[in-house]
């Protein structure tokens, strides 16, 4: 069962959310505050958040960069219909995706699924012991724990980091163009713009470059795209 938690501080926004999920046997959590969403989000293990933008207390931006310190959740945010700047900045502190109000339950309900499906997977002891992986110099993939691990030392990637990453380790030295990334890892329907690939990719380099500005895992090729080794 996976574990969902939704912060928002319209009540029946949540309560729509959370009817709808757990026809799904999901199990839903709600906050309705900014500060109220970081104390579960440290409490607890969640599998994905459902993360309004305009939040009391502390916005929903602010909580997507503080639970970035702790921990790797995918996390939808939700920001105002045609508001860039917000999708921007959620993507700068660390959101997967995002989706605008008003929005159709059935679509977020179908990004959840497709998160979900691509970034958790319990690992049986069995399982860990077979652990699948990519390496490069001091980096290294576990595909089926998701975990990345720099000189043995692990660094939380998102679920899209991860997918991102891992695409290009697959493919050393293949360049991707930005449109390409996008519809591979993103999928043909999502709604964003290749900003969403240069956001990403920038935050990745960050966490995995001793040098972002000098990168030596994941390169640009000017006026192409983006490829590794």
């Amino acid at each position: 069962m996976y574990n969902i938690l939704v912060v928002d501080d319209e009540k029946l926004i949540v309560k729509g959310i959370k009817f709808s999920l757990e026809q799904e046997d999901m199990k839903v959590d709600a906050a309705y505050d900014g500060e109220e969403a970081l104390v579960l989000a440290k409490g607890k293990e969640y599998d994905l958040i459902v993360l309004d933008v305009m939040l009391p207390k502390v916005d929903g931006l602010q909580v997507c960069q503080q639970i970035r310190e702790f921990s790797g959740v995918p996390i939808i945010m939700v920001t105002a219909k045609g508001d860039d700047m917000d999708k921007i900045m959620g993507l700068e502190y660390g959101a997967d995706d995002y989706i605008t109000k008003p929005f159709n339950i059935l679509e977020l309900k179908a990004r959840i699924k497709a998160i979900l499906r691509r970034s958790v997977r319990k690992v049986s002891p069995q399982e860990a012991k077979e652990e699948r992986g990519l390496t490069y110099n001091e980096l290294r993939l576990e595909l089926d724990s998701r975990r990345v691990f720099i000189n043995s030392k692990e660094t939380n990637l998102t679920a899209k980091e991860f997918d991102l990453l891992e695409l290009l380790m697959e493919n050393r030295g293949k360049v991707y163009s930005r449109e390409s990334l996008l519809n591979t890892v993103w999928g043909y329907d999502y709604p964003g713009d290749v900003r969403t690939v240069d956001v990403h990719v920038r935050r990745l380099r960050e966490k995995i470059e001793e040098n972002p500005s000098d990168p030596k895992f994941i390169h640009t090729k000017w006026g192409v795209g983006y490829y590794f080794g």
